[in-house]
């Protein structure tokens, strides 16, 4: 069976998309993203996105994110920009689209070539919503996580997506293959997390390295950043209410603005790298 697919990236957060508007979610959506997500193997990303027809009315599309261990997730800053992009250049060009997630409809609007904004709603802290047990019920700021053994000052935030935030002074020393799988993994967030870890630059600047659940690291992480300059303004560590904090990712620099109604915005690049056509098996066995 022949799969034509498109491959798009925000800030190097990688994906495979299908267009599943007519035909719906391959049955085997899971096993699909196990086999084509593997680096140096297939195709190769952080997952795959399907680009598919909208439930809300007056909605443009709706996207499903499976990750590359074929979980599925509610939300990604980065794809759903994507999805805006993808959809713009396939017959929807309108400079401001609705698009159906996990977490909501959410407005993207285009900012220039390639270059979208998202509107990425409200943030919690609360344990119930993430979630997270034996921590107490929120909110979750500044509470200390014991891993393996090491005591770490975290922040832990919904947005679509749950996170966990910590700050530490230099994030490119951290071996985050040694450590992710325990922060991902901890009884104390029973659907697992995301986890990020943050250093701050300046009072407009922040790095971030971050581990996904369900893909490992990856290069960016659209709900990510908003956890961290969300964590970051509220810890008074960086930034302002309804001024834009960069942050630095590996795969390059999102921006993100905290606003005063505690509703975040999220720009960044949306970019296509090929499209292509791959031969699959009839029937897949996931890995």
């Amino acid at each position: 069976m022949k799969l034509s697919f498109t491959k798009m990236q925000g800030c190097a957060n990688d994906y495979i998309y299908l267009d599943c508007r007519a035909s719906g979610v391959p049955a085997d959506i899971a096993a699909l993203a196990q086999r084509l997500s593997a680096r140096h193997f297939s195709v190769g990303a952080d997952g795959i996105i399907c680009i598919c027809a909208p439930v809300t009315p007056g909605a443009d599309g709706r996207m499903r994110i499976f990750n590359a261990d074929g979980s599925e997730a509610q939300m990604c800053g980065n794809g759903v920009r994507c999805v805006a992009e993808w959809l713009y250049t396939h017959g929807v060009a309108k400079p401001r689209l609705a698009i159906d997630t996990g977490a909501g409809c959410k407005t993207v609007t285009r900012m220039g070539a390639r270059l979208w904004q998202v509107e990425m709603g409200e943030y919690t802290t609360m344990a119930a919503a993430l979630p997270a047990v034996n921590m107490g019920e929120g909110p979750l700021v500044d509470c200390p996580l014991e891993v393996e053994g090491k005591r770490w000052q975290v922040t832990c935030i919904g947005v679509g997506n749950p996170h966990c935030v910590t700050v530490v002074e230099d994030v490119d020393s951290l071996k985050l293959e040694a450590i992710g799988p325990a922060f991902e993994h901890h009884a104390n967030f029973p659907e697992r997390i995301n986890t990020e870890f943050v250093q701050v630059v300046d009072a407009a600047h922040l790095k971030m390295r971050v581990w996904e659940r369900g893909s490992g690291e990856t290069w960016a992480c659209g709900t990510g950043a908003c956890a961290v300059a969300v964590a970051c303004v509220t810890l008074n560590n960086a930034g302002k209410r309804d001024e834009e904090l960069k942050v630095i990712a590996k795969g390059g620099e999102l921006k993100v603005t905290y606003r005063k109604d505690d509703s975040v915005i999220l720009k960044g690049p949306a970019t296509l790298v090929f499209d292509g056509v791959i031969d699959i098996p009839d029937k897949i066995v996931s890995k």
